[in-house]
């Protein structure tokens, strides 16, 4: 199978708003095995390392980014694994920034939604801290226009996140991407769900796009051993699920409540549709 380039992804996906696998050009859908474990896990995990070396050669920016993220779709695809991205025109009903506010499934989506995103629009995202500990890594992020936040202080960090996601938003027009969970689940609770990227929003004065994503395909590891612990965020590749993403409406800005009651619903609705589970 060849695989497809992303230049070529992206003109489907600007011309339709859409992506479906095609049928033809897959193979035979692989089963699991600690082979495709560790070939889609370096599909994934190597952007962290390409980047900071890109970095350190002075060579990075955002169009290598997107091409180095653009591996988990591919990756997906050489396993058999059909790929489903719809929904992405309405981004065309809007020419400022907007807060893309997204569940969290596993590691997949952060490394698969910048390539779909700086399709259309450059924006900044939220990551976790321990991400930016590779050499040049921290530098390679503030390049990219990522945000670290750590977790030893939530309260500080919440501030944090209100106060440069904003100004990243209204100074420089970027949109912005947050995971409003803020770790990785299973299942997508509305308990655990932030408003914060509703508040930002509101603050910043911008739509919400919600996202919806499917990453079965690689789990968070869970366990107490060391290998558990220290590669917990690559787990098992099942090449039984489809890897699914879907933008939504937009979301005018409006009060953050009915804001991020709007983007729960939306999302919630689209994983139930999808077989995943959630809590209401």
């Amino acid at each position: 199978m060849k695989a497809m380039k992303l230049e070529e992804f992206r003109k489907i996906l600007t011309e339709t708003g859409e992506y479906r696998s095609d049928p033809a050009r897959l193979p035979e859908r692989s089963g699991k095995s600690r082979w495709n474990t560790i070939r889609y896990c370096w599909d994934c995990g190597s952007v962290f390392p390409k980047v900071a070396v890109y970095e350190g050669c002075r060579i990075l920016d955002t169009d290598k980014w997107a091409h180095f993220c653009f591996h988990s779709i591919t990756g997906a695809e050489r396993m058999g694994v059909p790929v489903h991205v719809d929904g992405w025109n309405v981004l065309k009903e809007v020419e400022g920034p907007v807060m893309f506010l997204s569940n969290h499934m596993s590691t997949v989506e952060t490394v698969m939604l910048p390539a779909l995103i700086l399709t259309y629009k450059p924006f900044n995202v939220v990551v976790k801290e321990s991400l930016t500990r590779l050499p040049f890594l921290k530098k390679a992020a503030a390049h990219m226009g990522l945000v670290p936040i750590g977790r030893k202080s939530p309260k500080q960090d919440l501030i944090d996140m209100m106060r440069i996601s904003t100004e990243r938003i209204v100074e420089q027009r970027n949109s912005f991407l947050i995971f409003p969970q803020g770790t990785r689940s299973k299942v997508f609770r509305r308990a655990k769900f932030s408003s914060i990227g509703a508040k930002i929003a509101e603050r910043a004065g911008c739509p919400i796009v919600p996202i919806a994503v499917d990453t079965r395909i690689m789990p968070t590891r869970e366990g107490k051993g060391w290998m558990d612990k220290t590669f917990n965020d690559f787990g098992t590749v099942d090449p039984a699920f489809d890897l699914k993403c879907s933008c939504g409406p937009i979301i005018p800005c409006g009060k953050a409540k009915d804001m991020h009651e709007a983007t729960f619903d939306w999302i919630a609705n689209k994983l139930e549709e999808w077989g995943c589970p959630t809590e209401r």
